[in-house]
């Protein structure tokens, strides 16, 4: 069974971020894909310490013990697509997302080469777009394949449920559910 994850950045538990997600799934779902949501905002996680134990030693996970993002890792590494999810803070990812993508490519980088990933960025009005280039140049730096849509998976809202109302976005949400599902079982025949 093919399956994505999808790391989700926000802290609101419900939230404009999560209904993005839940738009992809939808369309994943129907094409028999299995998905699963991980939420990694809102919780205690540390950035990368740059200590290169995780490389050093070859762990395939990060060295530091005491926050939740080993599970992540473990999560990404099971996945055969990896979406990343961020609501829009200061024009970029939130501290969470950051803190996991950089701890992620470092410990593990080389085992993501050719799965299949995807940005999702909410925003209110603007800094959408370096929120977006910010998941994208992730995808770029560990050689993951990334699916395009018929516009930048970015939605608009700020109130939750407020995306529910951006026509173009739930439009660009259901094309990348499609290539993206389209993508995972070509790559999967």
């Amino acid at each position: 069974m093919i399956k994505v994850t999808a790391f989700n950045g926000s802290p609101r538990k419900d939230g404009n971020t999560s209904r993005a997600i839940g738009m992809v799934f939808a369309v994943l779902r129907e094409e028999g894909i299995e998905t699963q949501e991980v939420r990694i905002g809102g919780n205690k996680v540390r950035g990368c310490l740059s200590c290169g134990q995780c490389r050093t030693k070859k762990l395939m996970r990060c060295a530091i013990e005491d926050d939740p993002v080993n599970d992540w890792i473990e999560a990404a590494k099971e996945a055969d697509g990896i979406i990343l999810a961020s609501p829009t803070y200061f024009g970029n990812v939130t501290v969470e997302m950051k803190a996991f993508i950089d701890r992620l490519g470092f410990s593990c980088g080389g085992l993501l080469r050719r799965k299949v990933g995807a940005p999702i960025t909410v925003a209110r009005r603007g800094g959408a777009m370096q929120t977006y280039n910010a998941l994208m140049t992730f995808f770029g730096i560990t050689q993951m394949v990334v699916p395009c849509s018929s516009y930048w998976n970015v939605l608009f809202g700020l109130a939750p449920g407020d995306v529910e109302r951006d026509e173009e976005g739930i439009g660009t949400m259901r094309s990348l559910g499609t290539n993206m599902a389209w993508l995972l079982k070509k790559l999967h025949s």
